[in-house]
């Protein structure tokens, strides 16, 4: 099916079922889609064109949505017209929502290539990273706040605030485990934690105590690095810092990725911070 009429069929099911553009992007958003609201809407109008792997994240979505309906039509994915596409290569067209389907290793190759997609490694600081840092900074009253990304060996400071070291070898690196949680990872006090008491950042400069990170989605949903807070001094960590170092994460992942449509916390919709493309 060519492009004009998959987006043909795409724009008639909406009409039909009263589907709106809306509903599509948070489907396709909440399943690791990478392109804004914005250049979703280009797309649907014909004035911009996607990669394989977001029309194929977009028509599953949309699929899904239709099948909530109990509507019958459904969208052609892109990929199913390219001839030689291997079982691998589909796979890997759905995202981190097919990692199921990928071993270990093809998962931290797919999560490598994220990072590499965001066009940010070995990039200046910039105000719109270093803004969100400030926030994080001054919120939680600790030394240090940081925008990290990981690749393969190290960890790459797209925004710091703080005495952190610049490229630091993602095996120590508190942002390394980070990136495997599913959700923030809090450290009240390092000292007293079996995972870390022993690390050099604990034992040496900058003496970590305090560690609260939380995982940033890029490209595809792949988690691709961490925004975190740093102190010296242990502390509690109570459910209105977990709301905000959410929110703040967030809008890292809106600089990385494009803004999201609607906000997943109440919190980022009362505090503005939630902005239409």
């Amino acid at each position: 099916m060519s492009t004009q009429a998959r987006l043909e069929q795409l724009r008639e099911v909406l009409s039909a079922t009263g589907l709106t553009l809306e509903d599509v992007w948070v489907s396709y958003y909440g399943r690791g889609g990478a392109v804004s609201r914005f250049e979703l809407e280009a797309y649907v109008s014909g004035m911009f064109e996607l990669q394989d792997i977001e029309c194929d994240i977009l028509a599953d979505a949309t699929n899904e949505l239709l099948a909530g309906v109990g509507a019958k039509d459904r969208i052609e994915r892109c990929s199913v017209d390219v001839p030689h596409q291997s079982s691998k290569d589909s796979r890997r067209a759905l995202g981190v929502a097919g990692s199921f389907l990928l071993t270990p290793e093809e998962q931290e190759q797919e999560r490598l290539d994220a990072v590499t997609r965001t066009h940010l490694l070995d990039t200046l600081q910039e105000e719109r990273f270093d803004r969100i840092t400030r926030q994080a900074k001054d919120y939680f009253q600790v030394s240090s706040s940081i925008v990290a990304l990981i690749d393969d060996r190290r960890q790459f400071l797209k925004s710091v605030i703080g005495p952190v070291q610049q490229n630091m070898p993602r095996e120590i690196s508190f942002c390394n485990a980070t990136i495997r949680n599913a959700g923030p990872l809090i450290v009240r006090d390092a000292l007293e934690d079996e995972r870390f008491k022993d690390n050099p950042l604990v034992l040496g400069e900058p003496y970590i105590r305090f560690y609260a990170g939380y995982p940033l989605r890029g490209p595809g949903g792949w988690t691709i690095g961490t925004l975190c807070v740093i102190d010296q001094l242990p502390r509690e960590y109570s459910m209105r810092d977990g709301r905000k170092l959410r929110t703040l994460a967030r809008q890292v992942e809106d600089e990385i990725n494009g803004p999201r449509l609607v906000p997943d916390d109440p919190d980022e919709a009362q505090a503005g911070q939630v902005h239409e493309p």
